[in-house]
């Protein structure tokens, strides 16, 4: 079988399978559209948890931003997941003791406020469809690669395929379908990583074959990287960081406490029976999420080396990288290099007419590299190579067999379809349960109810789906605007909500506001207002990173700093909270009589 009908066939099968479930678990009632009917299995609901957490920009992205970046690439594997031990530990079990399961829902009767739920709407609302942006994009690069569609076209294919899951299956169809797809999503990203380690390493374990050495040699495979990378003029893989060490702080924190503050994750703790069980599907789902993010580092190393031995004859052979017969021909380049050229995340440009191709860092401040390069006639980097194609391509720079490249196209859309379907439903309940049932139209009855967030999710989708086809600039900046908003907006709301029963709805949104402007006036200096071309206002701020060299992806730390700071000063000159808002706090920090909690509603 030829390798797109082997493609066709594992994608076809994953729909169909996604579309049976969502069908067999169709959500009958407000109950089993919002939160499954509180009866998920906490192991299912680990599974579920984990495909909700591990998006596109998990799954696609986070290896090739690691091969990119080396050791500074650690930020997002420190970030992510320490966000979710964050928000597993100190934040879901007493949000699903409260009993509520929606973010707005929480903050609006925590803070005795429906205008506190309001401005927590419109936070989660930005955020959301912000990073969504990311999954919709993932959908239509997976397809424009595997499927031999415009990404345009795949966007298309993928708004119909979460429509027919998403809007009919709510709540308890995207959580059983979401357990399908972490099983076909981890198994596409550890199946090639296994084989690559054993032909690179001899260790079956990408993990442990991350620091072992070289088959037939005596060179471990780290040591054999930055031999390569720093020759070529790449900064040291096993060193560089992210800008400064405080930057790379606060870049970590900012992905943390985002993490902890995404609703569509919050939710998910609300599918389960009961507070015991909540923790234990934020333990498995730990498990299951760890397996992807401590193999990702072998991934990101492993398919570096790869594509440096792919068009660099030396680095395997040995001898000098400049010499003129190292550097592969043009036309000898493999087919795989051929396939994504066509998607345009793979280019090529021969910039000195010899035919070849020359891959290194023509940026360098590595004199030694400079002057090896112009003695070689090279006239600059020639192959531009997008982050996003390292797991895609992997197996295909590997030279795996067809039915492990058609696994991984599975995988990687069931990634981005997993966290989109969980994006949506947040947006969905946001807008049918927090606006129209609990501000606009409090007397709408159960069926309404249902009805308006089944129209809500399809809307949601056809804007989602217009964002993915027009992302708003720099893809990166939008997704670090979405961690942002939940950094400087609704975690800190969430954190003083459960732990200062003190904290009062003035302080709230003075918090939350004040957060969401400072964050967002920072990131839209830099990268324009909405991400529009030209509307940037650097020079009103000072120019680039003028906050002690903080980046705009990294700010959303700061924000939440704002908005506590901002919080405690207007709670200290505004009543406190009534009594009965105090004692409730107290209860639900209480472990006592939490073995069952109230439905949903």
């Amino acid at each position: 079988m030829d390798l797109q009908t082997t493609i066709y066939l594992m994608v076809g099968l994953s729909f169909a399978l996604y579309i049976g479930i969502a069908v067999w678990a169709r959500a009958g009632s407000t109950s089993e559209f919002y939160s499954a009917g509180g009866s998920v299995h906490p192991v299912l609901n680990g599974m579920a948890t984990g495909a909700d957490w591990m998006s596109a920009a998990s799954f696609i992205s986070m290896a090739g931003l690691i091969a990119n970046m080396g050791y500074g690439g650690a930020l997002f594997l420190m970030g992510w997941t320490g966000g979710y031990v964050l928000l597993a530990m100190l934040l879901a079990p007493y949000l699903r003791k409260f009993g509520k399961f929606t973010v707005p829902q929480f903050i609006g009767d925590r803070f005795y406020s429906k205008g506190a739920s309001l401005i927590a709407v419109v936070c989660l609302l930005t955020a959301s469809l912000t990073y969504i942006i990311g999954q919709m994009t993932g959908v239509g690069v997976a397809f424009s690669r595997f499927l031999g569609v415009s990404s345009d076209v795949g966007i298309y294919v993928g708004m119909g395929i979460v429509f027919l899951y998403a809007v009919f299956g709510g709540m308890k169809g995207i959580t059983y379908t979401q357990v399908a797809q972490y099983i076909v999503l981890i198994l596409a990203y550890t199946i090639p990583a296994i084989f690559i380690s054993l032909n690179l390493t001899g260790n079956f374990l990408p993990q442990l074959g991350l620091g072992s050495t070289m088959v037939g040699t005596d060179v471990s495979l780290l040591m054999k990287l930055d031999s390569v990378v720093t020759d070529l003029g790449f900064g040291k893989y096993t060193t560089t960081t992210a800008g400064s060490t405080l930057n790379m702080f606060v870049y970590t924190m900012s992905l943390m406490i985002g993490t902890a503050g995404l609703p569509h994750v919050i939710m998910r703790f609300f599918t389960v029976p009961t507070v015991k069980d909540a923790r234990s599907s934020a333990g498995w789902a730990l498990v299951f999420i760890a397996i992807l993010y401590t193999t990702a580092p072998a991934v990101a190393a492993m398919a570096k080396l790869n594509i440096h031995s792919t068009v660099n004859t030396a680095v395997v052979k040995g001898g000098d990288l400049y010499a003129v017969d190292a550097s592969i021909k043009a036309e000898d380049r493999p087919d795989w290099m051929k396939r994504w050229e066509k998607t345009g995340l793979l280019k090529f440009t021969d910039k000195n007419g010899d035919g070849r191709i020359q891959y290194y860092n023509d940026a360098t401040k590595n004199e030694t590299a400079k002057a090896k390069a112009a003695a070689a006639g090279w006239k600059g980097n020639e192959l531009d190579v997008n982050a996003d194609i390292i797991v895609l391509a992997n197996p295909e720079i590997a030279l795996l067999p067809n039915w492990v490249i058609g696994l991984v196209a599975a995988g990687g859309l069931a990634a981005a379809l997993s966290t989109a379907a969980g994006l949506l439903m947040a947006i969905s309940a946001a807008v049918s349960h927090d606006l129209i049932k609990n501000i606009f139209m409090p007397e709408i009855s159960e069926k309404g109810e249902l009805l308006a967030g089944k129209i809500a999710m399809a809307g949601a989708i056809v804007v989602a789906g217009y964002l993915g086809l027009n992302p708003p600039g720099f893809a990166a900046g939008t997704v670090a605007l979405a961690f942002g908003i939940a950094a400087s907006s609704l975690f800190p709301a969430i954190m003083m909500g459960i732990f200062s029963k003190k904290m009062n709805k003035e302080g709230a949104m003075a918090g939350m506001l004040a957060g969401l402007f400072i964050t967002l006036f920072y990131v839209f200096a830099h990268k324009g207002i909405f991400f529009i071309k030209g509307t940037d206002f650097l020079p009103l701020i000072g120019g680039a990173n003028p906050f002690f060299g903080i980046t705009p992806e990294a700010f959303g730390a700061i924000g939440a700093l704002v908005n506590f700071a901002v919080a405690f000063a207007v709670d200290k000159v505004t009543p406190e909270p009534p009594e009965h808002i105090q004692h409730m706090v107290e209860a639900v920090r209480i472990p006592r009589g939490s073995k069952l909690v109230d439905g949903a509603h």
